[in-house]
C-alpha cells in the first residue's frame, strides 16, 4: 500500500474501533451497573428476611414464656442482638454498636439494623452482616472487564480484517489508476520522443524532408488522440445529442486519418462503405471509429491487413493480429482493464467506445481468436 492507502486504511480501523470500544465501554457499564444493583437488591432482601425471621422468633417465644430456639443462618450471615441497654448479648458487631435502624456499609461489611423485636426477651435491635456483597461486585468487575477484553480482542481482529476488505477495492482502485498514468506516460513518450527526434533532423539539415514531415504528422496525431480521449474522461456529464450524420462520410475521414500509421506498419486497410446515417455527434463518432482503427493497427502485425465495412447500418472492422484471450473478453471495455501488454496503450480505448455505444443505444459485439484476429461489430440503430 503507498502512503495514501495506509492513511486510510488505518484511518478506518481506528475509527472503527474507537467507536467500537466506546460502544462496549457504555454497555460494560451498563451491565456492570445493573447487575450491581441486582446483587445490593438481592443481599438487602436476604438480610432482611434473616431480620424479621430471627425477629419473629424473639417475639414468638417470648409470648410462650420460652427460651428462643436457635437459628440456622444462611452462609455468609453474621447475626448480633443487642439488648436495651446498647450491649450486643449475642454475636459480634464489625465496628460501633448501632443505636438506630437502618441499612448501612461499614468497611466491605453490609449491616441491616431491624427493631423488629420490640423490646421482647430484652432484645432491641437484631443486627445482620455479611461481607459476600463486596466479594460479589469484586467477581463481577472481573468478569465483565475479562469479557471486554475478550470482545475488544475479537473487534480488533474483526476490525482489521474488514478494514482490509474495504481497502481491497480502493487498493484496486489506486493500483489501475497508477498503471494508467504509467500507461499514458509511456504512450506519450512515444510521439514526444519521434516529434524530438523529427525537428532535431529537420534542424540539422535545415530543411524538412518529406519523411520527417510523415513522422512529425503521425505523431501529432498520436498525441491529439491521447489527448481526445483523456478530455473525454473528464467525467464531466455529457447530454445526449440529437444530430443526425453520415456514419459513411464521418468513417471515411477517421480511415484517412489513420492511413499514414497503418502505412508505417505496412498494413492495407481494405473497406467497403455504403451510406449510413445515424442520430449521433460528429466528435463522437470520430472518437468511436479512431479507437476501434487504432486499436486493430496497434494489435495487428506488420504487414497484415484489416478489414472495414459499413453495411446495412452494420460496421465491422477485422484485423488478423494478437486477439483478445476468451478470459479477459469481458472485461476489456472496463477502464483501465487492458487484454495485454503488446504495444502499449492505456486501457481507456474500448471503455469509450462502450460507453459511447451505450448512450446512443448501438449494439457492440465481439469476437476474438488467440493469435487469428478480433473482429468488432456495430449495430447503429
Amino acid at each position: 500500500m503507498n502512503d495514501l492507502e495506509k492513511r486510510s486504511f488505518y484511518s478506518f480501523l481506528g475509527l472503527y474501533i474507537v467507536s467500537s470500544f466506546l460502544f462496549i465501554s457504555i454497555i460494560g457499564y451498563w451491565y456492570y451497573v445493573a447487575q450491581k444493583r441486582a446483587l445490593e437488591e438481592e443481599t438487602r432482601y436476604r438480610m432482611e428476611h434473616v431480620a424479621d425471621k430471627i425477629s419473629g422468633e424473639i417475639i414468638y417465644a417470648h409470648m410462650q414464656g420460652r427460651k428462643r430456639a436457635p437459628l440456622d443462618l444462611p452462609k455468609g450471615i453474621t447475626l448480633a442482638l443487642v439488648d436495651t441497654e446498647g450491649r450486643v448479648v449475642e454475636g459480634k458487631i464489625a465496628g460501633e454498636i448501632p443505636r438506630v435502624a437502618g441499612y448501612f456499609h461499614r468497611k466491605g461489611q453490609e449491616m441491616l439494623v431491624s427493631d423488629a423485636p420490640r423490646r421482647h426477651l430484652g432484645i432491641n435491635l437484631v443486627v445482620v452482616q455479611t461481607d459476600t456483597l463486596a466479594k460479589k461486585i469484586v467477581s463481577l468487575r472481573r468478569t465483565v472487564l475479562g469479557v471486554m477484553g475478550i470482545v475488544a480482542f475479537l473487534i480488533v481482529i474483526i476490525a482489521w480484517m474488514l478494514s482490509r476488505l474495504f481497502m481491497r477495492p480502493v487498493h484496486e482502485r489506486v493500483a489501475q489508476i497508477e498503471r494508467f498514468i504509467n500507461d499514458i506516460t509511456h504512450e506519450l513518450n512515444t510521439p514526444i520522443s519521434s516529434l524530438n527526434m523529427a525537428t532535431d533532423q529537420a534542424l540539422k539539415r535545415g530543411e524538412c524532408s518529406a519523411k520527417t514531415l510523415k513522422n512529425i504528422s503521425i505523431s501529432t496525431r498520436q498525441l491529439f488522440d491521447i489527448y481526445r480521449s483523456l478530455t473525454y474522461l473528464n467525467f464531466s456529464k455529457k447530454e445526449r445529442s440529437d444530430e443526425v450524420i453520415a456514419l459513411d462520410e464521418v468513417l471515411k475521414k477517421s480511415i484517412g486519418y489513420y492511413t499514414p500509421l497503418a502505412q508505417t506498419k505496412e498494413i492495407d486497410l481494405v473497406t467497403r462503405i455504403e451510406p449510413a446515417t445515424c442520430i449521433l455527434p460528429e466528435s463522437e463518432a470520430t472518437l468511436l471509429f479512431g479507437n476501434l482503427i487504432s486499436n486493430a493497427i496497434k494489435y495487428s502485425p506488420r504487414r497484415s491487413q484489416i478489414e472495414i465495412s459499413l453495411e446495412g447500418g452494420v460496421l465491422v472492422i477485422k484485423d488478423h493480429g494478437i486477439g483478445i484471450d476468451p478470459s479477459k473478453q469481458k472485461e476489456i471495455f472496463g477502464k483501465f482493464n487492458r487484454a495485454t501488454t503488446y504495444s502499449g496503450g492505456f486501457g481507456v480505448g474500448l471503455s469509450i467506445v462502450k460507453r459511447i455505444c451505450d448512450r446512443y443505444g448501438i449494439k457492440i459485439t465481439l469476437d476474438s481468436v488467440p493469435d487469428k484476429g478480433t473482429e468488432f461489430r456495430l449495430y447503429f440503430p
